[in-house]
């Protein structure tokens, strides 16, 4: 699956996208998201990724257990200021 980074989850990764294993839930991603190392000057991905909200290919996402298949795509959208 090809994940994108907007905003602080962008800065917080060190990366604008990039392809992570498929076929497992939106949950698991996340938790390995968040056991990364923080970028050096950056805010931990973990926080950012507790406030973000996420799109499966450009539909709201909220249920942590839907599975990702190797075609989706995945948004991490943190709050946006004055937006």
């Amino acid at each position: 699956m090809l994940v994108r980074y907007f905003g602080a989850a962008r800065a917080a990764s060190g990366v604008d996208q990039e392809r992570l294993p498929a076929d497992r839930p939106l949950a698991d991603v996340l938790t390995d998201l968040r056991r990364r190392p923080p970028v050096t000057g950056a805010p931990s991905l973990g926080k950012v990724l507790d406030r973000s909200s996420f799109l499966l290919n450009e539909v709201s996402l909220r249920d942590p257990a839907t599975v990702l298949q190797d075609d989706d795509v995945v948004d991490i959208l943190p709050p946006f200021a004055g937006g």
